[in-house]
């Protein structure tokens, strides 16, 4: 259905930045959506710029690429994206996870005005040193070395300015064209953009504030306080705000540059396997987990020591989400199909239509090919990979948590095959399979249920009288009212009533034309040959658009 994006608010205020968005998506070859809303619009762009379309590198790539050339907000859009493979799928999501946010540095003097404008004192009371060049520059800040002057190795990480409105333009424009194809595309649908936008932008938010990354780290330095295996940089509030963050420097080796060739297998298995068992610490005994693990946010320090850099994205587990992870391990460690195809329907938002039989079967095969393989053998990142394809096939969006912690897994175990080829992640994580069941039957657990139920009772019959009484006075005075609420009937009712007058139209020019009703043409009745006619091609209007949909509603 052809649609005038000019003539949507949210686009009409930025024309210039969208035909730029679609500039891009057009130079790579990811303008087709946007053709099918609004040919015309991308007509006149392509007249006013030409563009010569970028096509031969896989369509994955491109889509990085494009979005690495939009800037800040699409950047961001990829790594959130990146979290979600069931909405992109893995090869999508491994592809997303490359995105860089390398962005031109600020000059010295711009980065010193924000640092002095943030903390309220000049630099030279703030820091005994700070270096003007700074060690990295990405999308949304800029990191420098510096010292306290109490001696104290810290580096400062400082927002760029101006670059609020520049996101608060991208997002409105996201929203809008996500409210578009949510309406227009049906095959979009299913992954509701607009959620999906709605999400972006509040994670987008909070990484702008300084002060989350903070309290994170203050946050994992507790949790892991008595854990001399790791380390979390130390912030510092006093040097701290919203748009800078001072926090302590470690100096190790990042897994991106890889370790020496002299360091030995078993210490680099011993280093792998620690540094799993610190993330799912933090998932299953906190339920608060740094959701970044990729190689340049690992460090090797001094005596093996593991340190854990970046960590304004996080994750959470609350009971819920806890109880659903041991209700899956148990049902794939016993191959329980039904029951791991009935939590993926529990779990996630599946579409009306789904075929649970079929989604079962694909289940139970996944099972079935996994079922006994050894432990050495099996690669969670490939099963997880392959569930959550299965899940999209089918329609089936899953909570962003779930979707995050499946990627933090994958990536996991890919970290950690870089410091030991030989790693796997499942032989670390069965040695949590005890503790699951310990915690489902631990008496906390049991009484903590049972307060919970108490409550809930206490609730219902706290209330129980008043509602009896509101039934009673309904009754009497005959104030009974039922209320129907019907989704997505307007379209099939319409349809409906198209098929019907369209019936009623033939049969009537039928019957004119039988009984040849004048006016006579050729000795047939000209008024019943114009409604045959009429109905005939209203007819196959309506018949072509409903085997195009595949559905009497679409």
């Amino acid at each position: 259905m052809a649609v005038n994006l000019a003539q949507i608010p949210q686009l009409a205020r930025n024309g210039n930045r969208l035909a730029e968005i679609a500039g891009v998506l057009a130079k790579y070859g990811l303008a087709d959506w946007i053709a099918r809303l609004d040919v015309r619009f991308l007509n006149r762009l392509m007249r006013t710029t030409p563009i010569r379309p970028i096509t031969d590198a896989a369509p994955e790539a491109r889509v990085r690429l494009a979005l690495t050339e939009l800037g800040t907000t699409f950047i961001k859009l990829g790594q959130m994206l990146s979290t979600r493979r069931d909405l992109v799928g893995p090869a999508q999501a491994d592809e997303l996870s490359k995105l860089q946010s390398n962005a031109p540095a600020d000059p010295f003097l711009v980065t010193k005005a924000t640092v002095e404008a943030e903390l309220k004192k000049p630099l030279a009371e703030l820091f005994a040193t700070f270096e003007e060049a700074p060690l990295a520059s990405a999308s949304i800040g800029q990191v420098h070395r510096a010292t306290l002057h109490d001696g104290r190795a810290v580096v400062v990480k400082v927002q760029h300015p101006n670059i609020g409105p520049r996101i608060d333009s991208d997002l409105s424009i996201l929203t809008a064209l996500a409210d578009v194809a949510e309406k227009y595309l049906a095959e979009v649908r299913p992954y509701k953009p607009t959620a999906v936008v709605a999400e972006f932008g509040k994670l987008l938010s909070r990484e702008l504030d300084f002060r989350r990354e903070l309290r994170h780290l203050q946050v994992f330095a507790r949790n892991f306080a008595t854990d001399d295996t790791v380390k979390f940089p130390v912030p510092v509030p006093s040097h701290s705000t919203a748009r800078v963050l001072t926090m302590e420097r470690l100096d190790g080796v990042p897994l991106s540059a890889q370790l020496p060739a002299e360091v030995e297998p078993a210490v680099r298995g011993e280093l792998a396997r620690r540094g799993a068992r610190v993330f799912l610490d933090m998932i299953f005994r906190d339920g608060f987990f740094h959701a970044d693990p990729h190689p340049g946010n690992v460090l090797i320090l001094p005596g093996g020591v593991i340190g854990l850099l970046d960590a304004g994205m996080v994750g959470r587990v609350d009971d819920a989400l806890r109880a659903n992870i041991e209700r899956g391990m148990i049902a794939v460690m016993t191959r329980d199909a039904v029951a791991l195809t009935d939590l993926v329907m529990t779990v996630g938002q599946v579409p009306p239509d789904l075929d649970a039989a079929a989604l079962q079967a694909e289940v139970a095969d996944q099972l079935t090919f996994y079922w006994g393989m050894p432990l050495d053998q099996f690669e969670l990142s490939v099963a997880l990979d392959e569930l959550t394809e299965a899940v999209r096939r089918f329609h089936i969006v899953m909570p962003p948590g779930v979707s995050l912690l499946a990627k933090v897994l994958v990536m996991l175990e890919g970290t950690g095959r870089l410091l030991d080829p030989a790693f796997n992640l499942t032989t670390v994580l069965e040695q949590y399979r005890g503790r699951f069941t310990r915690r489902r039957l631990s008496p906390k657990r049991m009484m903590q249920k049972v307060m919970s139920g108490v409550r809930d009772w206490e609730e219902v019959l706290g209330s129980l009288p008043r509602m009896v009484r509101d039934v009673m006075r309904f009754a009497r005075e005959q104030k009974f009212a039922v209320q129907l609420q019907h989704q997505h009937l307007d379209p099939s009712v319409n349809r409906l009533v198209f098929g019907l007058l369209t019936s009623a139209l033939f049969v009537g020019s039928a019957l004119l034309w039988a009984n040849k009703a004048p006016p006579l043409l050729w000795d047939i009745s000209v008024v019943g040959a114009i409604g045959v006619a009429v109905s005939a091609v209203l007819g196959s209007r309506l018949l072509w658009a409903i085997q195009k949909s595949g559905k009497l509603e679409e």
